[in-house]
């Protein structure tokens, strides 16, 4: 039973990747602690064939709600499968890719349209009003920071400029376009760290933290982490419909800009007015404790779970002779 409302809590299949390069722990905590939850890693063998995995450890007959957060492109190699889970929920931070040119443009609708029944829960708000415009069960629950790994420790910033993260990915080509530009004008630090006390007392050194996801649609966990930790976010515009979906207030909690000249002006405005960095430091901080640490947007999944999934159309005789021979 659910201690807040009385009713019984959604019984929950929730399907994780064993190997991810994000850790997500605390946000699968979240979702745990507010529904009764069977959560279960599953290594690349295991959702390479879903079919033997279901076949062999689930009873699909004892959940309310499953929920994949799994590999996409082991996803769509399977839709044959898939079709026949029953409440299936979609978990998926990467939906934005179906929006700009590489090799997932347009996948993610065309996979959609295949399971027109299943909920998809995005992390991205223009991402999820798109979907949406384009028919699907669409809900947005955005990306947030593990609040059991990263905190402001009150260090010294002896690192006023900096990005910390990838550049090689064809995901990022328009973020490495960005950083390029502003190393052009600035003095960067763009690096890499080790995950854990590594990142975490990195962006602790870090004045003014840039985010340079050019073209991406939506703000990516970097942002929200940096803002935990208590540097001035400084954050390539993902547009009006995010940013106030977010919060997201320029020059109040985090500092937006459209280029790199446009990010110049603003650091040197912030270079002579240290106390309006603070400031923007400090609510930026807040904003991030208050609405986007991992066990709070584990909560919000969990709720986004609860209304009545779309009918799911009876599965054919063809399915059912498959499922029954294990092929």
């Amino acid at each position: 039973m659910d201690p807040m409302s009385g009713a019984p809590r959604l019984r929950v299949l929730l399907l994780v990747q064993k190997e991810q390069r994000v850790i997500l722990d605390r946000l699968y905590d979240g979702i745990v602690a507010h529904t009764d939850c069977d959560l279960r890693w599953l290594g690349g063998e295991d959702q390479a064939n879903l079919r033997r995995y279901f076949r062999r450890k689930v009873r699909v007959e004892d959940y309310d709600r499953i929920v994949f957060f799994l590999r996409f492109k082991q996803e769509i190699r399977q839709v044959s499968f898939i079709r026949t889970v029953p409440n299936l929920v979609i978990l998926e931070h990467d939906a934005c890719q179906n929006y700009f040119p590489g090799k997932y443009q347009g996948k993610f609708s065309r996979h959609y349209a295949q399971l027109p029944w299943a909920r998809v829960i995005s992390s991205g708000f223009t991402v999820s009003q798109r979907l949406r415009g384009e028919g699907f069960d669409a809900v947005f629950v955005p990306k947030g920071y593990d609040q059991a790994m990263l905190r402001n420790l009150g260090l010294a910033r002896d690192i006023e400029l900096a990005f910390v993260g990838s550049t090689k990915s064809s995901v990022y080509t328009g973020r490495r376009r960005m950083l390029d530009e502003i190393a052009a004008r600035e003095q960067i630090l763009i690096t890499r760290t080790a995950s854990g006390e590594e990142y975490l007392r990195t962006l602790n050194r870090i004045r003014f933290f840039v985010s340079a996801d050019a073209g991406i649609g939506e703000y990516m966990i970097k942002n929200f982490e940096a803002m935990a930790c208590g540097c001035v976010l400084c954050a390539n515009d993902q547009g009006a419909g995010e940013n106030a979906a977010l919060g997201f207030r320029d020059m109040e909690n985090v500092v937006l800009y459209r280029d790199a000249v446009e990010l110049s002006a603003k650091l040197a405005a912030l270079r002579a007015d240290p106390a309006l960095a603070d400031r923007i430091a400090a609510a930026g901080q807040a904003l991030a404790e208050q609405e986007y640490r991992f066990d709070r947007l584990g909560e919000k999944i969990a709720h986004a779970l609860v209304p009545p999934l779309r009918e799911h159309p009876p599965v054919g005789w063809v399915e059912r002779l498959r499922q029954r021979v294990g092929i």
